[in-house]
């Protein structure tokens, strides 16, 4: 599926790297799965690009627009977890 990730044209190459591998840790826990851990460490990158919760619900959105992955859902069941489980969301 061809489609974009949103982001922002202020945010420096390192920035955009990060919410891109973010996004596509939403991708992988929705296709074969991603660890707890390596999901956790994307998601503390991307809020360190996009610290405010209204901003971050704009980029879900957009995403989820885009590819059809629901980015909350997943992030919920990552903080819901504990220890090194495997995340996957079937549709």
């Amino acid at each position: 599926m061809e489609y974009s990730y949103p982001f922002s044209i202020d945010w420096t190459t390192d920035e955009i790297v990060d919410v891109v591998e973010f996004f596509e840790a939403i991708e992988k826990a929705y296709e074969k799965g991603v660890e707890r851990q390596e999901l956790m460490d994307k998601y503390r990158k991307f809020k360190k690009v996009v610290p405010s919760m209204a901003e971050e619900k704009t980029y879900f959105r957009e995403f989820e627009e885009e590819s059809g992955y629901v980015s909350f859902t997943v992030v919920k069941k990552m903080k819901e977890a504990s220890g090194d489980e495997l995340i996957r969301i079937k549709r």
